[in-house]
């Protein structure tokens, strides 16, 4: 079945709670779309939104990789070579993850509904359901005890909270957190390359009590080397992110001493499914556990990332929370959320519909 056209616009979704992280306040969630529609009338849907300060790439490079002129090689081709078509992708737009990530994602959600089962399903449905986190960004103690309240109330037990600016007020905003809350949520936290080592192993010893889950990227991205001299007991319970783009970077990671426990997939990062899996392969040789996170996205990237992590074995947490502070969105359906669980329908492909 052939590709007919393809269809790319961008939009602002807004941002219901502008938030804060180590490096950057963000206030509005810009994202690219790619809608792909085969000769039989089936369209898929894909979409887009980098993060800059990590990959290089900001979202007017991605609408300029995604010109429908850039596109042509897609059209005439058929949907049934997917895994040849992932890889033109990639190898066409090697400095935009995140066009390639809106594209990859495309092409999977409509070759999935061309077959007529849930995208998780083609892939290989491992898990059925995890809760996700959801992220407070660097806030006042008062601020984050408010905000977690609200998100108990509204059935989530698992929260991310943003650090890294300072180390004792980072202490203090945990402990306060345990302190009203008890151990009704399950505390990550997520320094955004804020520390040092000296400050990684020190926040390690001062909260060991309050059982912290995971610490995502401490270290700064470039800090390999750094992140394989820490301690195993913080290595353990290390996620590495920014230091994780492409496959190649997992297989750096991975050298003895290996640098983390954890690996945190992002389709934004890596450029889409096909080559997330990928690193998830690497991971699940070497006994490292996957964390799958998101930027500020549609529930069209979200839905995707969920399908591709509940596929890996070895997937054991989600962060997938990026659209749910979207002022609208350019779809409806996709991923099921229920007191703060993720599931994925059975519908074929993404079971995403675009609003009229």
């Amino acid at each position: 079945m052939k590709i007919q056209s393809i269809r790319t616009w961008h939009a602002d979704l807004g941002n219901t709670r502008p938030y804060t992280i180590a490096f950057k306040t963000v206030d509005e969630v810009r994202n690219a779309f790619v809608e792909i529609k085969l000769a039989n009338g089936i369209t898929g849907i894909g979409s887009g939104n980098p993060s800059e300060y990590v990959v290089g790439e900001n979202l007017n490079q991605t609408i300029e990789a995604l010109n429908e002129n850039n596109l042509d090689f897609l059209i005439g081709r058929d949907i049934r070579e997917i895994h040849q078509l992932t890889w033109e992708v990639w190898k066409k737009f090697p400095k935009n993850p995140a066009a390639r990530a809106a594209l990859d994602i495309a092409l999977y959600d409509t070759f999935a509904q061309y077959l007529g089962v849930s995208l998780v399903k083609y892939l290989g449905q491992k898990i059925a359901s995890l809760p996700t986190s959801i992220t407070i960004g660097i806030k006042s103690v008062e601020e984050t005890l408010a905000e977690a309240g609200e998100y108990r109330g509204k059935g989530f037990t698992v929260l991310k909270v943003k650090l890294g600016k300072n180390l004792e007020e980072d202490i203090e905003r945990l402990v306060k957190l345990r302190e009203k809350y008890g151990n009704y949520f399950t505390i990550r936290i997520d320094a955004n390359q804020g520390y040092n080592t000296a400050q990684t192993i020190s926040f390690y010893q001062r909260t060991r009590h309050l059982n912290i889950e995971l610490i995502e990227q401490p270290l700064p991205a470039k800090a390999v080397d750094e992140m394989k001299q820490l301690p195993e007991e913080v290595k353990n319970v290390l996620a590495a992110d920014e230091s994780l783009i492409t496959p190649a970077d997992a297989l750096n990671l991975i050298k003895p001493p290996r640098a983390s426990g954890i690996f945190n997939i992002k389709l934004m990062k890596c450029g889409g499914i096909s080559q997330a899996l990928k690193i998830a392969d690497i991971a699940l040789h070497e006994n490292i556990d996957l964390f799958w996170g998101c930027n500020d996205e549609s529930a069209v990237s979200i839905t995707a990332a969920l399908h591709a992590a509940f596929a890996c074995a070895n997937t054991k947490y989600i962060d997938l929370d990026g659209s749910l502070d979207l002022a609208r969105d350019v779809v409806n359906g996709g991923f099921i959320l229920k007191n703060g669980v993720m599931y994925c329908s059975d519908s074929p492909g993404l079971g995403l519909k675009i609003n009229a």
